[in-house]
């Protein structure tokens, strides 16, 4: 219990924040913009669940991909921690547009953004992806692995609901506080790609040392 509970502390944040649903909901608002709230919570639902399979797909497969591609655990780790530290220095500038969208391609979005842009990359992505076989890698019990599972479930289901009430939430939040909270976010995630980058780094270091000495 008592490792369980940092764990599934440690999964909430890092996947809240990579899939930063208070930070696509203007995205969302201007990708649906005309469309009524039945098409909305379509786009929402589909949204969301491609990004759940899409996510554990990676998550049951990781051992596999390292085992094929020959990828240590670590070089992941060192490469997942970058990724993610990027991202979170660009939410901390408060600018969350991993891809930019003019009106022409806005419009050929529209038959189904759902998949692309909105379920992958947006909440989605590269960073979500590395987080998720990375903290597989660290859960050794069935319990972590169910708290994982589960609370990446979680922070989809909440995804669902922010960006269903998209509308309502913008306003309430307005400009400075949806700034606000993406900087706070940004900060987070910045901290936890640099214990992913050290927690890669420092067994490779280790090894390093050992072969020198010997």
């Amino acid at each position: 219990m008592e490792t369980l509970l940092p764990f599934a502390l440690l999964c909430f944040t890092s996947f809240f924040t990579l899939t930063n649903p208070l930070g696509t909901m203007p995205v969302f608002l201007t990708m649906t913009h005309g469309m009524n709230d039945k098409e909305r919570q379509s786009i929402v639902r589909r949204a969301t669940i491609v990004s759940f399979l899409t996510l554990m797909v990676f998550v049951f497969a990781g051992q596999f991909l390292f085992m094929f591609f020959g990828i240590s655990t670590n070089g992941f780790r060192i490469a997942g921690g970058v990724i993610i530290f990027k991202i979170g220095f660009d939410m901390l500038q408060a600018r969350y547009t991993p891809m930019k969208l003019n009106n022409e391609e806005i419009k050929t979005y529209a038959d189904d953004i759902s998949i692309t842009p909105l379920g992958i990359p947006m909440l989605c992505g590269p960073g979500a992806i590395a987080n998720a076989i990375v903290l597989m890698q660290d859960a050794h019990t069935i319990e972590m692995k169910g708290v994982l599972i589960g609370t990446i479930a979680l922070i989809y289901f909440i995804t669902f609901l922010i960006l269903r009430a998209s509308t309502r939430l913008v306003k309430v939040l307005g400009e400075t506080g949806n700034n606000v909270m993406m900087r706070l976010m940004g900060l987070i995630l910045m901290v936890i790609a640099v214990e992913c980058f050290v927690s890669g780094l420092r067994p490779i270091l280790i090894d390093i040392i050992k072969e020198g000495i010997v």
